[in-house]
């Protein structure tokens, strides 16, 4: 079993940044891709950006490319998210999610573990 933890949300003014973490732990291995996927009132969970274990794939959807970096931590099992510019439309609950796995992939249903969640909120 792993639990994930996420932290750094909040509410934010446009334009504005915001930092959001997520700590791995529990029962976990080494080579695990983790991702971060978010999900807005009425809209399905969508993929935001996802990392492998060495750093060296990283994917990042189209919405948020140029403006959101994901970083990781391996000694602190531990994923970041590093928000830029944000907008009204970046508004979602943000969840960190593992993939037991040395693939990357972008697709929530692929992804092993999830966090609860954090509320991300961009005001205009």
């Amino acid at each position: 079993q792993v639990q994930l933890v996420e932290s750094g949300g909040g509410l934010v003014q446009a334009g504005g940044s915001l930092r959001l973490s997520c700590a791995a732990s529990g029962h976990t291995f080494s080579s695990y891709a983790m991702g971060w996927f978010r999900q807005a009132p009425g809209k399905e969970r969508e993929f935001v950006a996802a990392i492998s274990w060495s750093g060296g794939t990283i994917y990042y959807a189209d919405s948020v490319k140029g403006r959101f970096t994901i970083s990781r931590d391996n000694p602190k099992n531990t994923v970041s998210l590093q928000m830029n510019s944000l907008k009204p439309e970046d508004t979602a609950v943000y969840y960190c999610a593992v993939r037991m796995s040395v693939v990357v992939t972008t697709t929530p249903s692929q992804y092993d573990y999830w966090g609860q969640g954090t509320q991300v909120t961009v005001s205009s």
